[in-house]
């Protein structure tokens, strides 16, 4: 065994010591094993950003409730962060210790948990041609279908058009759109600092932190300048030392100190959106489901968004059968997916502040949500969502969403080995940003030989 291999061996046996360590779903009990035919079907999921007693919670409540339903369904929410999330996930499946029916991954897990066989292969039909195809290929691994895009995200610029009007750049109907390019923003940006409003600190802010948010920040400066991205479609490595320098000269572009909040290095999606929301920078790149966060504290003539220039990553998460569920409970945990990921559900995410996976969602009338509460709130929900909305949608979904998931939108690495990629991503990214950055040559050149060494190399 050579030392490169035996090094993601020990890698690889450590990432399973830790998913093991971490099975347990909240309160520290996993839930009991389902192999009762009748027992309700569980699901396995991330938070709701809609809150809770969320639009996903609803979903499943309209799905209990259907006349003749054998098996009802219950959400299972797991703690943590998205790779603590991964963790009990991997731990639970493998070891048996929670029988999970439906899990909703993260699409950068899809390949993962169908490599191990720990998800079920599904009908190829259950992803269809209203899904977008951006979207579609997520659920797909090595040709197969193994999940259903339930709900997607995509990376978006958000921008403060009070600060652009007093700066007297725009007036207040003048909006950024898909074709603005990072060069107009640093324009702007320029003109918003000669402008010297007060509060406001730097240009714009992002997720810099060393973790997801620094790979997604990381992967759309890289795609927009290297053909082919890092890897092949099977996960293998692809890029060179020379592509790398290019992608973190532009990387650096972006990051500029004379226009970057301090903060940024430091920043999660949380920390962004406050620094945002206070007026400290005037431009954001965050996630579709801030549309309606910001709207809470943002009056629609002060807030503007606009699909991200260049490349924007693609996010989300798919639903798939565990190869747990058999027979029965596996059929009934298909019939599920294809209610929670049909056009009428995912018209009710959208209308909750998710990005819809469908574009029917988007674009056709006759394309309703089937929860009333969801598609007519009360009087005291409008009063605290505040919003704004089109035939019940959100105002911005088919103008500035959609556009963005069918335009510039980029997966990340497909590969089983994501969590050992993304690990190594973010340890070296986050040099360019600690006391003695190194230069693009030593970076790129270090970077190339570790995620040869993270990644499986392809075959000559």
């Amino acid at each position: 065994m050579t030392a490169r291999a035996s090094r993601r061996t020990t890698t690889f046996l450590l990432a399973c010591l830790l998913a093991l360590g971490a099975c347990t779903g909240e309160g520290g009990d996993p839930p009991e094993n389902a192999t009762d035919s009748g027992a309700p079907l569980l699901i396995a999921s991330g938070r709701d950003v809609t809150g809770k007693g969320g639009i996903r919670e609803k979903l499943i409540k309209e799905w209990n409730a259907r006349p003749g339903n054998t098996h009802q369904a219950r959400l299972v929410e797991l703690p943590g962060s998205a790779d603590q999330q991964r963790s009990q996930l991997l731990g639970a499946l493998q070891s048996g210790s929670a029988r999970y029916d439906v899990v909703n991954l993260d699409v950068t897990w899809v390949p993962e948990f169908a490599e191990a066989k720990l998800v079920q292969e599904l009908d190829a039909g259950l992803v269809d041609g209203d899904v977008i195809d951006s979207v579609a290929r997520t659920a797909r691994w090595d040709d197969r279908t193994y999940s259903v895009p339930f709900n997607t995200d995509v990376g978006l610029l958000y921008y403060r058009r009070d600060h652009l009007e007093q700066a007297g750049v725009q007036n207040k109907n003048t909006r950024l759109d898909e074709n603005t390019t990072w060069n107009q923003v640093r324009d702007l940006i320029r003109t918003v600092e000669q402008a010297d409003l007060p509060g406001v600190e730097a240009g714009w802010t992002t997720q810099l932190a060393p973790y997801e948010g620094l790979t997604v920040n990381g992967i759309e400066a890289f795609a927009s300048v290297l053909e082919g991205g890092l890897t092949d479609e099977r996960g293998r490595y692809t890029a060179t030392a020379g592509g790398l320098e290019d992608g973190l000269e532009e990387l650096r572009a972006r990051t500029e100190s004379s226009y970057l909040l301090p903060d940024a290095t430091g920043s999660d999606e949380a920390a962004s959106l406050t620094a945002f929301i206070d007026g400290r920078t005037t431009f954001l790149r965050h996630w579709p489901y801030a549309y309606r966060t910001l709207h809470q504290s943002l009056t629609p003539d002060r807030l503007g968004v606009a699909p991200l220039p260049g490349k924007a990553v693609l996010g989300g998460q798919n639903l798939a059968v565990t190869t747990s569920a058999t027979g029965k409970r596996a059929e009934a945990a298909r019939d599920l997916i294809r209610f929670l990921t049909d056009p009428q559900s995912e018209r009710c995410l959208l209308d909750a502040g998710f990005a819809a996976t469908r574009e029917s969602a988007y674009t056709e009338d006759k394309v309703s949500c089937r929860l009333p509460a969801a598609s007519a709130p009360s009087p005291s929900a409008e009063s605290a969502d505040r919003m704004p909305r089109a035939d019940g949608r959100p105002l911005y979904a088919r103008t500035t969403l959609l556009t963005a998931l069918k335009g510039e939108a980029v997966a990340r690495p497909r590969t089983p080995h994501y969590g050992a990629f993304t690990q190594t991503f973010t340890t070296h990214l986050s040099r360019l940003f600690g006391d003695s950055p190194p230069t693009d040559k030593e970076l790129a050149q270090d970077l190339d030989e570790a995620l040869r060494d993270a990644l499986p190399e392809p075959s000559s």
